[in-house]
């Protein structure tokens, strides 16, 4: 034992991964038992970080830094063995690529920390993580070559329509066979886990991480740990995977139809992960919805002061600019229904409903996120295992995306412009979006001071049509009558 550590490296990037090893006492429960934690020093700054036990008397510490610089630690203990170990690192220039965590910017933005705008353009795999390698790696290969730079995805396995499988690894020590030891988590598990969070950030994506869920109804028991368990699993999760620049907090998915929590719970929850989290990623919670019954639907609170971004489920984007409003933060609309053809009424739209829908959702000042739900003999749908993209819209996402990467980056919905979606910057950019609507042509009010370029963006057909000339005031644009279209207009010099 003694305070022999290691570190992965002496320099290590801004927003990149600094980790001490020190071997210690693995006797009784050392999980739990053990406190571990260190002071990292810059400057003027301290800032304080939590270790973890990671199973044969190693423990661990991870730092995310995010100042350049001379960096000092020391670590202390409950345990006098532990106790001493100290060391530098230098923390230099993050590499290309490597923008930081993502950061809300304004009531209408996310930002990455180094200032990079980012949208988010996200896609849910639900359990992923939790399949045969095999289909795991088809699952990075379809993100790697996809449009999505954010996945939404569970720590704990999932039991429900078209996912029945029992996992090999769990959260926790045991199987739902012999039960599980919820003082002891699994660390192979969560070596596991780690993995796949590093390929995802190597691919640029973020990991919408979803803390609970209702998938379980006992069959595990994840969904009814006692309250000293959700705090231990909490704060374990949050030391081990908190320095991952790309995490963010989901505290749940369809919270409400978890009928053993409360919303004190829910409140201690958030207060647990922002108060165990250093570095304060994004922290958000998902409702449920029963389409049928809008009558049924509950909404956490998203002004509460823990909520970083409102995330929604609902079947529908025009209720989107009245939640910017009410919330004054940056909504994502995480679940819209699923472009596929299961026989569940939120699993079989198509893929040119959930293109307009996503359309619809940016054009109003939102984000929307992706799903995918087509049966098929393996039951390996993408929604919850992952594996192969097979619909239509993942292309025309990759075009909207484009589309939006070419506006300013501060673009709002502008209100005086009510009767169709739009986008834009008042004076020097306007993006309106017609949906279902199929007019012969628009009149569109712009600025008699600027002259402005024009584009018809045919959204399903992912093709943009410039228009001859430049136009100022109120201009006439003729359309083809057909539905799903779009205009732009670029103020002239403004043209990226």
């Amino acid at each position: 034992m003694g305070n022999e550590h290691q570190q992965n490296a002496c320099e290590v990037e801004r927003w990149g991964l600094f980790e001490i090893t020190v071997a210690g006492p693995s006797e009784g429960n050392p999980f739990q038992d053990v406190q571990l934690s260190a002071r990292f020093e810059h400057k003027h700054r301290t800032v304080q970080v939590e270790g973890f036990y990671n199973g044969e008397g190693q423990y661990k510490i991870r730092f995310m830094p995010d100042s350049e610089g001379q960096w000092s630690y020391s670590v202390s203990s409950s345990r006098e063995e532990l106790n001493g170990a100290s060391g530098s690192f230098s923390c230099v220039p993050a590499s290309a690529g490597n923008h930081g965590p993502v950061r809300v910017r304004s009531a209408y933005h996310f930002a990455y920390e180094d200032g990079t705008p980012y949208r988010p353009f996200g896609t849910t795999c639900y359990v992923w993580t939790h399949q045969e390698a095999a289909i795991q790696e088809q699952t990075l290969a379809s993100l790697r070559t996809g449009p999505f730079n954010k996945i939404r995805m569970c720590v704990f396995p999932k039991r429900y329509s078209f996912n029945t499988n029992e996992p090999e690894r769990f959260p926790f020590e045991g199987s739902q066979a012999e039960g599980f030891d919820w003082t002891r988590p699994d660390p192979i598990y969560y070596e596991q886990l780690e993995q796949r969070i590093v390929q995802l950030q190597e691919l640029g994506i973020e990991a919408d991480l979803i803390l609970f869920h209702p998938y379980d109804k006992g069959h595990w028991g994840f969904d009814r740990m006692d309250a000293e368990t959700d705090a231990f699993y909490l704060r374990y999760l949050i030391a081990r995977l908190g320095a991952y620049r790309n995490i963010w907090w989901s505290l749940a998915n369809e919270f409400d139809f978890m009928q053993t929590k409360t919303m004190d719970d829910w409140d201690r929850f958030f207060r647990i992960v922002q108060e165990s989290d250093p570095y304060q990623h994004l922290r958000s919670i998902h409702n449920g919805t029963k389409m049928y019954d809008p009558s049924t639907l509950v909404l956490y609170d998203h002004s509460k002061p823990w909520v970083t971004h409102v995330s929604m489920q609902y079947w529908e984007l025009s209720p989107t600019n009245a939640w910017l409003k009410q919330y004054g933060k940056p909504v994502v609309v995480d679940e819209c229904c699923y472009e596929g053809n299961l026989p569940q009424r939120w699993g079989n739209i198509t893929g040119m409903e959930m293109t307009a829908r996503f359309w619809d959702g940016f054009a109003r000042g939102g984000s929307v996120g992706h799903g995918e739900t087509f049966l098929n003999s393996e039951e390996v749908v993408w929604w919850s295992k992952g594996g192969e993209l097979r619909g239509e819209s993942p292309a025309r996402i990759a075009f909207l995306r484009q589309i939006l990467e070419e506006a300013p980056g501060h673009a709002e919905p502008i209100d005086r412009l009510r009767d169709a979606p739009t986008l834009g910057v008042e004076g020097e950019y306007y993006l309106q979006y017609f949906g279902i609507h199929c007019p012969a042509y628009r009149e569109l009010p712009l600025p008699e001071e600027k002259s402005f370029r024009i584009d018809i963006i045919d959204t399903w057909n992912m093709k943009v049509t410039p228009l001859e000339g430049t136009y100022k005031g109120l201009s006439r644009v003729d359309l083809p009558a057909a539905p799903y279209m779009a205009i732009r207009a670029v103020a002239v010099g403004e043209e990226q």
